[in-house]
């Protein structure tokens, strides 16, 4: 495996420690307190998402960003693309089945986000957009929402990265003006299952490797032990 793809793997799990409680139209398993996957005891009706992690660099870069625009949630929302939104299943079992085969059967793929856009006025967030790895993102997000998390979502699904969300008006205007010339590239190679708990936080049940059987319980595999690289990807801003 590429040190690159070593490294997005490594990011990926290091970016999922958040947790928390969604709210509003496009809310998402990355929205809040950090906390550590445990095993509970699960209700009837079970709540998932699940998510794209970044690397380290890119993500530490668009925190930075997020906080200069007086967003709330900067310090516990780690940059991510969600694939599967708050979504209740019955079917604990046959979810984590499900997300598994889907993950098997998907090979890593680069994704470059680029520009800002805007969910204004039906909600008040501005995003990066997702340029190479859109249809990636559309299609796990079409195979994901099947079966047990099936649901007829109130908006058609469109990936991209919040970058500013319900601050004031000009605070997203200016995160929709200065960010519009960011540009970043790196590889994806997993994605982080989500269980939204009785304590009302967001838990990682399991990350998910492209291509290959899940790492259960977040175990590493060998080959991407601590330090094998230190970047996963590039980004240019204009200030």
């Amino acid at each position: 495996m590429s040190s690159s793809k070593v490294a997005a793997r490594e990011a990926a799990r290091a970016t999922r420690r958040v947790a928390g409680t969604p709210g509003g139209s496009h809310a998402d398993p990355a929205d809040h307190r950090a906390a550590a996957a445990s095993p509970v005891s699960r209700p009837e009706d079970i709540s998932v998402g699940v998510i794209l992690g970044f690397p380290a660099d890119i993500a530490e870069e668009l925190q930075r960003w997020r906080a200069s625009f007086g967003d709330p949630l900067a310090d516990v929302v780690p940059a991510h693309i969600t694939l599967v939104t708050t979504t209740t299943t019955r079917d604990w079992e046959g979810t984590l089945e499900h997300v598994r085969e889907v993950a098997r059967q998907q090979s890593p793929f680069d994704v470059t986000i680029a520009g800002t856009g805007t969910f204004r006025p039906v909600s008040p967030v501005v995003f990066i957009n997702v340029e190479d790895g859109f249809e990636d993102c559309v299609d796990l997000h079409e195979k994901l929402q099947q079966g047990p998390l099936h649901r007829e979502l109130p908006f058609a699904y469109h990936p991209h990265v919040t970058i500013a969300h319900d601050v004031a008006p000009e605070n997203l205007d200016e995160a929709e003006t200065v960010l519009r010339n960011y540009r970043a590239t790196f590889p994806v190679v997993s994605m982080g299952l989500y269980e939204h708990d009785a304590n009302g936080i967001w838990q990682l049940r399991e990350e998910l490797d492209f291509g290959t059987q899940t790492d259960n319980d977040g175990t590493r595999p060998a080959d991407s032990a601590p330090g094998t690289a230190e970047t996963g990807g590039t980004a240019t801003a204009s200030h």
